[in-house]
């Protein structure tokens, strides 16, 4: 799908040099936008952002801080906000910074966009706000009930976004994305099994039972389900999800023999603190809107190896 409406626009993206976010950029640069990034660099790279470099104007800044927000909104139509602490783990860990950086820097954003008088922004949640499944596949209905620290600073953005959405008119456009993959993950569990089959072939320790399950959307369908989003489901909230689910143990055994054929499961019992069970979500409300993902599993996977072992 084309977004012809986005040429010439100048939009900001937040954590715009992230895994998912420099995507995104790479991907409104082609469709003609202005992009500007505000990135403080803590996980994003600027090597992320190469192909675009050329073509973007980059603001390292701190989401925390109202003064770099401000500067970066600067003669800008629309947000897509992605600037967040994305790990579980360390939300738990530190708390405190998750939520300063989660929630407190969605509010300057939309402080921000109040008194600069932007009225679109596009904020990148997550299917962590659900909790543990009362139903599978969630759809938005479903109850939000977070088990996690990041969570719950990401539902705390999203009901922040719904009020200035009720009371000052800034349309707030909700997309929450399940398990996302592919080039530039440095994080998650297909990252973490290609670290590990690196360093001992023969054996994968996954943590827990393995039963875990998740359905995975490729990066360049998330950035097709964003865009889709902002254009079509203005000041709604959507789930972004692939179409296959599959367990933890099921996904290791998709990914060793491309990348150490023969090597045994070794499962934990034992999981991280947060770590939902079941996440598989119903697309089919972005999927009415027009979005579609169009690349299998495998053939993710593939690309994602590629692209490791290529950097390594």
């Amino acid at each position: 799908m084309g977004f012809p409406h986005l040429k010439n626009r100048p939009v900001l993206v937040t954590g715009g040099a992230g895994f998912i976010g420099s995507h995104l950029v790479d991907r409104l640069v082609e469709e003609g936008a202005e992009v500007r990034v505000l990135d403080d660099l803590s996980r994003g790279k600027r090597e992320y952002l190469e192909g675009s470099w050329a073509r973007i104007e980059f603001i390292e800044g701190d989401i925390r801080r109202p003064g770099d927000v401000s500067k970066a909104l600067t003669g800008i139509d629309t947000v897509f906000h992605l600037a967040a602490n994305t790990s579980v783990p360390r939300s738990v860990e530190d708390p405190r910074y998750d939520f300063e950086v989660n929630a407190g820097g969605t509010f300057n954003l939309l402080e921000a966009c109040r008194l600069g008088d932007v009225d679109d922004v596009v904020y990148a949640s997550t299917a962590a706000v659900y909790g543990e499944p009362r139903y599978t596949p969630m759809d938005e209905a479903h109850p939000t009930d977070p088990i996690s620290p990041y969570g719950a600073s990401k539902l705390a953005g999203e009901k922040m976004g719904a009020v200035f959405q009720r009371v000052y008119d800034i349309n707030f456009t909700t997309v929450r994305i399940f398990n996302v993959y592919g080039p530039r993950q440095s994080m998650y569990v297909m990252y973490d099994f290609m670290v590990k089959l690196s360093k001992s072939p023969r054996r994968l320790e996954v943590l827990g039972d393995g039963g875990q399950r998740r359905c995975y959307v490729f990066t360049d369908d998330a950035v097709e389900g964003i865009l889709v989003a902002a254009k079509n489901a203005p000041g709604e909230i959507v789930n972004l999800s692939g179409d296959e689910s599959v367990s933890v143990n099921e996904l290791a055994e998709k990914m060793i023999p491309e990348l150490s054929p023969g090597a045994e499961i070794f499962n934990t019992g034992a999981s991280w603190k947060g770590d939902i069970q079941i996440l598989v979500g119903d697309n089919s409300k972005l999927k009415s809107k027009g979005f579609q993902p169009r690349t299998p599993l495998a053939d993710g996977i593939r690309k994602l190896i590629e692209w490791h072992q290529n950097k390594a």
